[in-house]
């Protein structure tokens, strides 16, 4: 083999290589810094008196399958679960699932539309998360999903619109602060 070729081999390796670490960095930082932990699930996914006006229909509609919870907090405790396990299938269902009780649930939204991301249906995270910016506007968290997603996908204008209004809200939190630093990363 010429050494011609074998530069163009090796540069091909590094790439993919190079391309491989940087979306496994950015990707395991993203998580980390949005992942429920046992003292923040009640600021990530949806409350007890969120739920207190749900229609107790519905929950029958949703099956009688012993399996299943009926519960929306224990719904959410699974569905933040499988998401912290990278089952992210099984969290998008039962996130799926919360929003059939309560469908203006401005956490769930996010929730799933992160999860649904990280499956590969960007397009279907991109549309809740918008539907969750419309249900609450000032909601913080929801806008630097928002805009990771938009980076992710190629939408860079896109990203920097909702990633500069999650840091006017609240630059000092850590939403505020992740925000910045995927500003400055753009």
């Amino acid at each position: 083999m010429s050494r011609n070729a074998r530069f163009w081999i090796s540069m091909a390796v590094f790439q993919v290589v190079f391309g491989l670490a940087v979306f496994t960095i950015t990707r395991d930082y993203y998580k980390v810094e949005n992942m429920p932990t046992e003292s923040s699930v009640e600021t990530t996914v949806a409350t007890p008196d969120r739920f207190s006006s749900i229609d107790a229909s519905l929950l029958g509609s949703l099956g009688n399958d012993s399996a299943f919870p009926q519960d929306p907090l224990e719904i959410s405790r699974r569905a933040n679960e499988h998401f912290a396990n990278g089952q992210y299938d099984k969290a998008a269902d039962l996130y799926e699932k919360l929003l059939t009780m309560d469908p203006g649930n401005v956490d769930t939204l996010n929730n799933l539309g992160l999860t649904l991301h990280y499956i590969g249906r960007s397009q279907e995270a991109l549309q809740k998360l918008n539907e969750g910016v419309t249900v609450d506007p000032n909601y913080q968290r929801i806008w630097l999903t928002l805009g990771f997603v938009n980076s992710s996908v190629g939408n860079i204008e896109a990203a920097r619109e909702a990633l500069s209004q999650a840091l006017a809200m609240d630059p000092d939190n850590d939403v505020g602060q992740s925000a910045s630093r995927m500003l400055d990363e753009l």
